[in-house]
Formats: C-alpha cells, structure tokens, sequence
C-alpha cells in the first residue's frame, strides 16, 4: 500500500474513533435531557464521518494510482 493511501486510511480510523466518541456523548446528553448538547455532539459525530468518508476515498484513489485500475 502507498504512504498516500496508508495516510487516508489512517486519518478515516480517526476520524471514525472521534465519531464514536461524540456518539456516545450525544447518548449520554439525550439521556439526561439535556437535548442541545446532544444535538450538538451528534452534529459533531455526522462531521467526522464525513471526514472519514472522504479519507477512505482519497484512500482508494491512491490505491488505484498505485495498482492500476481493474
């Protein structure tokens, strides 16, 4: 695997760790009714998904340049 795509790998699994974080925190809020900070971790775990979505592309592209595509 490239050092680009290994990168975007790397970068998506954190990306995807802070999601999880924010997930649980946004349950933890909803929980004890205190709904706006729910609301602002769950808003905060969609963003790091999409970060991580994107990284996981960019990932996959390298690969492609690397290996040719099939």
């Amino acid at each position: 695997m490239s050092k680009k795509a290994a990168e975007h790998h790397k970068k998506a699994a954190e990306h995807l760790t802070h999601a999880t974080h924010h997930h649980e925190e946004a349950a933890k809020h909803h929980g004890s009714g205190h709904h706006e900070k729910a609301a602002h971790h769950a808003h905060t775990a969609r963003a790091h998904a999409i970060h991580a979505r994107g990284h996981a592309e960019e990932a996959v592209k390298s690969h492609a340049e690397e290996h040719g595509k099939k």
